[in-house]
């Protein structure tokens, strides 16, 4: 690190810093910590001006624990499996877990503006406005404007991350519909004890926002829903406001747990396998009930709709019953591929032809599996373009049971194809009526019964030892 930029930069602190305070001329503890985090210590009060600048070798680190050692307080190790993630060391990130950046790297007009908006919301704001709110709030806004998975996790937030079961689906607690003599959805239920309930929302308020979606009548009740539910543990934004009043965006803990347990019905030999979440038995399960269907199966669908993802792993296990040996997806991080995922084992179901159903709303793990089989042409995709989330997300503690949640990789098709933002293209395209996806279903089965094995020839076996 260059003296230079280090000199460059203090003075910058010192010029940021000396504008005018509502109520002292010493620098507010909060205002210090801009300077702490980018490696500068915080100077004695008692002199007017000097700021001490903090060596590599004396940055505490001793309190960041390993992220795969991260423990509970109860001693047993932390699940980081939520949302598709796993622990990412974040090579060549200099100076990660002690909190510093490289000072030459920020212009010390930047810093000075960004201390001066600071300063101003604390002396100019219509209402007092906390110094660590402001600074939480930064945080947030640095990481949600360039990653739009980021998130900063508090204390609180980051204990609820961690007490889900991987691939547990959950919402806010709250349902609503459109009203035409409203002109706005509307709340018409709220569950009790619900982050919704405790966040204040009450049954007859508006709707305005959900995440980065500005709600209006074009989306149907299951829009509102699916972007109310998440992965267990995760968070979004809704923005809801009282008839006539003003408007308010709080962020809601996706805890209300929902049904995630698979269910498999069949039609005219076709085995229909609704897959809600991916979780780590979602390939043992779908084995046990194949296994109960009394018939030989000549034909599956995979219905992925309104699957948000899971755990990875677990698609790379079902893609495995269908295909040997093959690429399922390439893990990129900032330095190139990081690692290939291939299907392991026996594909107990290879000779049966296989539709994979989608919708709009399913992403992360659903696209990864719905990929590979298209890619290999093991699978025909029906639906629409799926969401378009291909990307990681690692949890990275930074000390004081707090944690950053931020992208760190993207998952690839085997091709090498990007997932994130474009999703996967539907090799036959259901156009959507009025938000209506009831007969998809029966169009897919259609498209099935034209492929399926003929009759006689169908699968059928029970597990001998297990699968």
């Amino acid at each position: 690190m260059k003296p230079s930029s280090l000199t460059a930069l203090g003075v910058a602190m010192m010029m940021a810093l000396a504008v005018p305070m509502s109520s002292s001329a010493q620098m507010p503890d909060s205002l210090v910590k801009v300077g702490q985090l980018l490696g500068l210590s915080k100077p004695n009060p008692a002199l007017p001006v000097p700021i001490q600048v903090a060596t590599t070798e004396s940055a505490a680190t001793d309190d960041i624990a390993p992220l795969d050692e991260l423990a509970t307080d109860n001693g047993t190790a932390t699940n980081l499996e939520v949302l598709d993630t796993q622990p990412n060391q974040l090579h060549n990130i200099e100076g990660l877990h002690s909190g510093r950046v490289p000072l030459d790297a920020i212009s010390p007009t930047t810093l000075k503006t960004f201390v001066q908006a600071v300063d101003l919301m604390r002396r100019e704001y219509v209402e007092p406005v906390n110094d660590e709110v402001l600074f939480y709030h930064a945080i947030n806004g640095m990481l949600n404007r360039v990653d739009r998975n980021a998130e900063f996790l508090d204390a609180q937030a980051f204990a609820n991350l961690q007490s889900f079961t991987s691939g547990n689906v959950a919402s806010v607690g709250l349902k609503a519909l459109w009203q035409n003599k409203d002109a706005h959805w509307v709340v018409t239920e709220v569950s009790p004890d619900s982050p919704a309930k405790l966040a204040g929302i009450a049954v007859g308020d508006y709707l305005h926002q959900i995440g980065d979606v500005k709600l209006n009548q074009n989306q149907s009740e299951n829009d509102v829903v699916q972007l109310l539910s998440g992965i267990a543990g995760t968070s979004v934004d809704v923005t809801f406001s009282r008839a006539g009043r003003s408007k308010q965006t709080t962020n809601l803990l996706r805890d209300q747990i929902q049904k995630t347990s698979i269910e498999v019905l069949t039609r005219n030999g076709i085995a229909i396998i609704k897959l809600p979440v991916f979780q780590n038995n979602t390939r043992q399960d779908i084995l046990e009930y194949i296994a109960r269907i009394n018939q030989p199966v000549q034909g599956i669908v995979i219905d992925v709709r309104n699957n948000p993802g899971g755990v990875l792993d677990a698609a790379v296990d079902v893609a495995s019953l269908f295909m040997r040996k093959q690429v399922v997806t390439q893990v990129q991080n900032r330095n190139g591929i990081e690692r290939v995922l291939e299907t392991q084992g026996s594909p107990l179901l290879e000779a049966v032809p296989v539709i994979i159903l989608q919708n709009r709303y399913s992403a992360s793990a659903s696209e990864v599996l719905a990929s590979a089989l298209q890619t290999h042409q093991r699978a025909l995709v029906v639906g629409e373009t799926s969401y378009g989330k291909g990307s990681v997300q690692s949890v990275i503690p930074i000390g004081n049971n707090q944690g950053i949640k931020l992208t760190t990789a993207h998952y690839l098709t085997p091709k090498g194809e990007k997932i994130d933002k474009i999703g996967v293209v539907p090799d036959v395209n259901f156009e959507v009526s009025a938000g209506d996806e009831t007969d998809w279903l029966t169009l897919t089965l259609d498209l099935m019964d034209k492929g399926k094995l003929p009759d006689g020839e169908g699968i059928e076996f029970s597990p001998v030892g297990g699968f």
